[in-house]
């Protein structure tokens, strides 16, 4: 009775942390997607990569001095002792910061040509690609059950995109971006939960390597995509409201990695994918309503297949997740 009690409770505290990281990681998300959104589309500036890397400055910058305000006031602050350059850590961690760069420059571009309200759609497929992933790099098996289910989101997918189509609104370009920053968000997800076990499960130390090696990579895609040219003749720059907004984002951008970063380490890459995709839902239809975009009832629809597939999904792994948890509470009893 004593050993059922302690299992509840001990499952109870871990699903009060489980929300409120949660919670935290969707209203941070969804402020971001709306105010990239105005950054690449309601600003006449071409620039999405640089527009990411300036996001990733600032996060490196925010780390770097929490970094120093440990090192002055270590009774307030805390930050592991890292070493950015050492070729130890670049090996461990640049596969990982690759993905994320490219998780990064692909939401911006599928952003920059789709709605907020298709970016759900467009981006849905992550846990497909998670299920893939998992199987191919990790060796995990997934159950009949969850085939079924992520068989009914590549159908809402599908239904999605050809709703789209239909309206006339459905971008080609910004779509195989969505299904591109659904991949690299799959790969960062299992890269993540893999290092961060090499880095004592710091959170604060693997977002200050993935920021500052984000920058830095992102400077060769800004001259493939000619932004330096673009920037020079931008008249903007010279505006407090754009460098202010940018730096909003900036702002928003370290606070959903390190709300992603802590969603993963408490969860599970996969937890953190559906959590991703029911915040897309509901992102969907404040967008719809700020944006006052009319879809048709078959485009509704699409959006519920998909979260319904991912609901399912997600209970499934929840009864899996209860099991081995009770399992390893039985076994440290022995």
């Amino acid at each position: 009775m004593a050993l059922g009690k302690e299992t509840e409770r001990s499952l109870i505290q871990k699903y009060v942390t489980i929300f409120l990281v949660v919670s935290g990681y969707w209203v941070v998300s969804i402020l971001t997607v709306f105010i990239n959104k105005t950054l690449l589309s309601d600003i006449s500036l071409d620039a999405p990569m640089f527009i990411a890397l300036y996001q990733t400055f600032i996060t490196a910058a925010i780390c770097f001095v929490k970094k120093g305000l440990a090192r002055v006031f270590p009774q307030h602050f805390s930050f592991p002792e890292t070493s950015v350059w050492d070729a130890q850590t670049i090996k461990t961690i640049l596969p990982v910061s690759l993905m994320f760069t490219m998780m990064i420059a692909m939401n911006n571009l599928c952003l920059k040509y789709v709605s907020v309200a298709f970016y759900y759609i467009g981006r849905s497929l992550t846990t497909i690609f998670n299920v893939a992933f998992t199987f191919v790099i990790l060796g995990e098996r997934t159950s009949k059950q969850c085939l079924f289910f992520c068989g009914v989101i590549i159908f809402g997918f599908y239904l999605g995109v050809d709703q789209e189509s239909l309206s006339g609104s459905l971008s080609i370009s910004g779509t195989i971006f969505g299904v591109l920053a659904s991949l690299s968000l799959s790969l960062y997800s299992i890269f993540t939960k893999k290092v961060l076990t090499k880095v004592d499960n710091q959170v604060w130390a693997l977002s200050y390597y993935n920021n500052i090696y984000a920058t830095i990579l992102f400077i060769p895609l800004m001259l493939f995509n000619n932004e330096f040219f673009v920037l020079a003749d931008y008249s903007g720059l010279s505006q407090t409201y754009f460098w202010f907004i940018m730096t909003v984002g900036g702002v928003c951008g370290f606070a959903i990695g390190f709300f992603t970063s802590l969603q993963i380490k408490y969860t599970s890459a996969l937890t953190h994918n559906i959590s991703g995709t029911a915040k897309a839902c509901a992102q969907t239809v404040l967008a719809t309503y700020w944006y006052q975009e009319a879809k048709s009832a078959l485009w509704w629809c699409s959006n519920f297949i998909v979260l319904l597939g991912s609901m399912g999904y997600a209970r499934v792994k929840q009864l899996d997740m209860e099991k081995k948890h009770k399992e390893t509470m039985m076994y440290q009893r022995v």
